[in-house]
């Protein structure tokens, strides 16, 4: 398993970048076709034709975007909200936009 701090956005139920979306710590398989997070287990979503996203809930089928966050926080295109940083990444992600390296990126 590696964790990795992530950019996570839920697509489902929202036009383009509006979803709400989080900076987080993410726990990815081994394969890395599977994430955990917020209690969700989301599914690599190659082959299936879905939309703008990347991930999909496999209890709900809730559509996600799960990508590494970017230093100059752009990481939704169109929306003008910005993501909730979770209380145990504020640490890690605001080293990150200072220009240390991502946390958990050692792991492949």
């Amino acid at each position: 398993m590696f964790r990795r701090i992530m950019f996570v956005q839920l697509k489902t139920g929202f036009d383009t970048d509006r979803g709400p979306s989080w900076i987080g710590w993410v726990t990815f398989s081994r394969t890395w076709k599977t994430a955990y997070f917020q209690g969700r287990t989301l599914r690599r979503a190659t082959g299936l034709g879905l939309f703008d996203a990347n991930f999909y809930d496999v209890d709900t089928d809730e559509e996600f975007w799960v990508s590494g966050p970017k230093r100059d926080r752009s990481d939704t295109r169109y929306g003008a909200r910005e993501p909730v940083v979770e209380d145990d990444a504020v640490d890690a992600y605001r080293a990150f936009l200072r220009g240390a390296p991502l946390p958990g990126g050692e792991g492949g």
